[in-house]
């Protein structure tokens, strides 16, 4: 199998479909709206060396994701992507009601697991790990669209402006967090589900030369810690954890727990949502199971 032939799969066959309805998100996004503008309208009023960026980056305009596609094109702004380029681009991509869907997801999931974001206009405005999420969005566009230049331009002006860096084919669902964010890598042919967590310094890499499918599958709910290693083309189970510091070689069974190095299960875990709970503990009763099923011992 090819790489043309697994990316005309993934473009032919999304697998990340839209968890609501399109009249929730409607007005979800305009509520969220409501509160950015409202937030951005008691900063103005403040005064200060924040006012301009406030007016600027929010209250001049009339949507959500016109606002968004300023922030992008004034963080990516370079001579090869001039401002209007990128802001007109940005403004058409997101105007589509499936990416706009995505957007509200991705900010939801930053409000609903992140303890330090509050209000969620922190988020919209500051937080590079969403930045660099919708940027990818829109290079993803082109890329279906066989624009692979101005993909690349942008993963390539993303990777050096957020520290993220996202091949433009990978498929990512709705309802992501990238937490800090920084050293992030996603591979060509990664796929990440809904509902997914991702610490920094994660990598979803491959383990060689090979051009076929050979990144990994990221099933919904799963919960990645920092500095974990993903590698090859293998499935992290439904609502998986990853340890901080583990690289994982092998499929990982849904509601697993691994860790180590190559990581190995430490064993079942009691969350159904270890993505949005943001528990990265491990629970020692697991891994006294674990050990003492391969070694007869437990760690007591």
């Amino acid at each position: 199998q090819t790489v043309t032939s697994v990316l005309k799969q993934h473009v032919t066959q999304p697998t990340c479909a839209p968890t609501n309805n399109s009249q929730m998100t409607a007005l979800s996004v305009d509520q969220l709206w409501h509160d950015i503008r409202e937030f951005a309208d008691q900063e103005v009023r403040k005064g200060g060396a924040l006012r301009r960026l406030f007016e600027q980056s929010v209250m001049q305009h009339v949507s959500l994701t016109d606002a968004l596609a300023w922030i992008l094109a004034h963080k990516l702004n370079h001579d090869a992507l001039p401002f209007d380029a990128v802001f007109n681009d940005a403004q058409r991509v997101f105007s589509k009601k499936d990416t706009r869907h995505s957007i509200l997801l991705d900010l939801q999931a930053i409000v609903d697991r992140d303890s330090a974001c509050q209000p969620a206009a922190n988020a919209f405005l500051f937080y590079k790990g969403f930045h660099a999420l919708q940027t990818h969005r829109l290079a993803h566009h082109h890329w279906k669209n066989g624009n692979k230049a101005m993909a690349f331009a942008l993963q390539s002006k993303s990777s050096s402006t957020f520290d993220v860096d996202i091949h433009p084919a990978s498929i990512i669902g709705d309802g992501i967090m990238f937490d800090h964010a920084t050293g992030i890598v996603i591979g060509e042919t990664a796929r990440i589900d809904n509902n997914v967590s991702i610490m920094q310094s994660v990598t979803l890499g491959g383990t060689g030369k090979q051009h076929d499918d050979r990144h990994p599958k990221i099933s919904s709910g799963v919960l990645i810690s920092c500095n974990a290693s993903i590698l090859g083309n293998i499935r992290l189970g439904k609502n998986a954890k990853v340890a901080a510091g583990s690289v994982v070689l092998k499929d990982v069974a849904q509601q697993t727990t691994v860790a180590g190095v190559p990581a190995k299960s430490i064993g079942a875990h009691s969350s159904n949502t270890p993505a949005r709970v943001m528990d990265h503990y491990i629970n020692c009763d697991d891994v006294n199971i674990a050990l003492k099923k391969r070694t007869g011992k437990s760690s007591a």
